[in-house]
């Protein structure tokens, strides 16, 4: 049975190593201050919890269902999502099923596709959603112009890290693109209002958010 108090949403992000711990600090504040410019509010947020990897993600979230916390597993998609395990219209969207193809996971006993999200491809997808805030971040000799046009979800991960080292490359005041160095400031930065706007996934997410807070 799934107890009915705060939302605890296990996601991949903050390394492991000898700087994992700091990382995910920066992980969990990050999230705060994105969530918190939402209208979720500043009280009773869910609580994130950086797990590392992505297999280490889905083991805490699989333990969390199994001891009957109200959890979500917030992940990366890899890959794109084939159209039978996403609607094109509103819909039930299917990320187990796509995660079973991706990575052959099973869906954990207990839960439902109401509990797992995916960020597609990747975090860093929803940064193109916000490009004004990606350049005033990183200032002068930022090259706006290297960064993907098309629709944010479509865009893939490999592409996507090489357009955002490629835009950064000149840039004055910060070095290149570096996951760990700009990722989570740049989570901080966008507005959610947009990624909710160009990516179906992310509100997706954020709306199961709203109908969980406490």
């Amino acid at each position: 049975m799934r107890i009915k108090n705060d939302v605890y949403v296990y996601a991949e992000g903050g390394g492991s190593g000898a700087h994992s711990a700091d990382l995910q600090a920066e992980f969990r504040q990050a999230f705060a201050e994105f969530l918190s410019k939402t209208d979720l509010g500043t009280t009773r947020r869910p609580r994130v919890v950086p797990c590392g990897g992505r297999e280490q993600a889905f083991d805490s979230f699989r333990t969390a269902i199994a001891q009957g916390q109200n959890a979500l597993l917030l992940i990366d998609s890899e890959t794109p999502v084939n159209p039978p395990h996403q609607p094109s219209a509103p819909g039930p969207y299917k990320p187990w099923a796509h995660l079973q193809t991706q990575a052959s996971w099973d869906t954990p006993p207990g839960a439902s596709d109401d509990d797992c999200h995916l960020m597609v491809q990747c975090m860093e997808n929803w940064f193109l959603a916000d490009k004004a805030s990606v350049q005033a971040f990183f200032g002068q000799g930022f090259n706006l112009a290297a960064l993907p046009t098309a629709s944010v979800e479509t865009v893939p991960k490999n592409t996507l890290y090489a357009a955002l080292q490629t835009a950064t490359q000149a840039c004055k005041s910060k070095a290149p693109y570096g996951k760990g160095a700009h990722s989570f400031k740049l989570l901080r930065a966008i507005s959610p209002d947009k990624v909710e706007a160009a990516s179906p996934w992310a509100k997706r997410f954020l709306d199961e958010l709203r109908k969980r807070k406490p």
